[in-house]
């Protein structure tokens, strides 16, 4: 069976299946191939993990009809408090300064991907195959030709656009031959729920440490989601311990701004390395998400960096007639350059500086945060880089704010 459709989408993980829902927003037909069944429980990044998704990011979501199935789950973030162990001084964006009622929100992944698959069964112009997988990928005139195999039976399709969103280890990237700039930072996260002795109150902490930063997002019924980053060779160390010692390891790393934690979750360990792909397109080709960029999870950039990548690649293909033109990829390059590199600057540049144990650089670090905490211009520029607002942004994500 042979089908010829302008774009394929490879991956239908949270970036890709925002951008197949962006690309049918805009009346574009499309194919989304993913490896998992539709489903919930068997979509890898429909996880534990308590995402934190900025202020624009939700307006993109709102934009594509996604938010609808999800606000009810999210909870807002008011105020953010950054600091770091053994130094003094703090950073705070805090929503009523800034005039908006929330810097971003909290939402699980699973519900995330929940709302993303309501939002999918709605779709009019998009196929879906799954599971599925991409087996070879042919260059041919005027676009790619792609063997599918879906349940046993192998598919053709012909795009004149192949979009690799199949994750951190993609094999799109690979087929292309796009190389790729590597580094393990030895590091895992932990991510887990808990209660805490005080309601957060929509509060969301950042702190960093000598072995790593920890984040306390707010989530509903005073629960809060924590994420620990430790040494890559005390994973095993960490994951063995019992409640008792795993709530003693978190109070001892986050502090007791929130009092006692008590009645920790589910304990999911991720491994942490960044990943840059050399190229963010090719010859009628893009990489969106993680496929093109893994960032440390540090601020929580990783989803919503990906998402202005679909919402900006929707955005073009919209505008055009040919969506894999030469200039179409080219002008999708440009975009998302200064977002893409300065969001994977700023979060390896953080967690190179903010968690080093050199003595002579607390000093530093502790008047840099009291000026972005006491200078309100600052402040205010931190606070709308921190909800997502960002130079070349797409479209959909963008508001009037001061």
């Amino acid at each position: 069976m042979t089908q010829t459709h302008p774009i394929l989408i490879v991956g239908g993980g949270l970036v890709g299946a925002s951008l197949a829902i962006a690309l049918d927003a805009a009346g574009v037909p499309a194919i989304l191939v993913e490896a998992a069944a539709p489903r919930v429980g068997d979509q890898p990044s429909y996880d534990e993990r308590n995402l934190a998704l900025a202020r624009a990011t939700v307006n993109g979501l709102d934009a594509i009809g996604v938010w609808d199935h999800a606000r009810d789950r999210a909870t807002p973030i008011v105020h953010i408090h950054t600091s770091r162990a053994g130094d003094f001084g703090s950073v705070r964006m805090d929503a009523t300064t800034e005039q908006v009622d929330a810097l971003g929100w909290t939402l699980p992944a699973r519900e995330l991907g929940a709302a993303l698959l309501r939002r999918l069964d709605r779709c009019r112009h998009l196929t879906r195959l799954a599971p599925a997988r991409v087996e070879t990928i042919e260059r041919g005139e005027g676009g790619w030709h792609v063997d599918i195999l879906v349940e046993g039976e192998r598919r053709r399709v012909t795009t004149p656009l192949l979009v690799g969103a199949d994750g951190t280890s993609s094999g799109i990237r690979a087929q292309l031959g796009i190389g790729t700039r590597e580094h393990d930072y030895e590091q895992a996260l932990f991510v887990s729920t808990m209660v805490p002795e005080r309601d957060p109150r929509g509060r969301a902490f950042e702190r960093f440490t000598d072995d790593g930063p920890v984040a306390v997002l707010p989530l509903a019924e005073r629960r809060v989601g924590v994420v620990l980053t430790v040494a890559a060779d005390r994973v095993d160390e960490v994951a063995a311990m019992d409640d008792e010692a795993f709530l003693a390891f978190a109070q001892a790393r986050f502090g007791w701004r929130l009092g006692r934690l008590t009645r920790p979750g589910k304990r999911v360990p991720y491994p942490i390395r960044r990943v840059a792909a050399d190229s963010l397109v090719a010859t009628r080709a893009v990489l969106v998400g993680n496929a093109a960029q893994t960032v440390h999870p540090i601020g929580a950039q990783g989803f919503n960096l990906g998402l202005r990548d679909a919402l900006t690649l929707a955005e073009l293909v919209a505008e055009t007639a040919d969506p894999g033109s030469a200039a179409m990829l080219a002008e999708y390059a440009r975009r998302r350059a200064p977002d893409r590199d300065g969001t994977m600057a700023m979060s390896h540049g953080l967690i190179r500086l903010a968690c080093l144990e050199q003595p002579f650089l607390g000093p530093l670090r502790s008047l840099a945060m009291l000026a972005l905490d006491r200078v309100p211009p600052l402040r205010h520029a931190l606070s709308r880089r921190g909800m997502g607002f960002r130079e070349n942004a797409p479209l959909a994500v963008r508001e009037k704010t001061p």
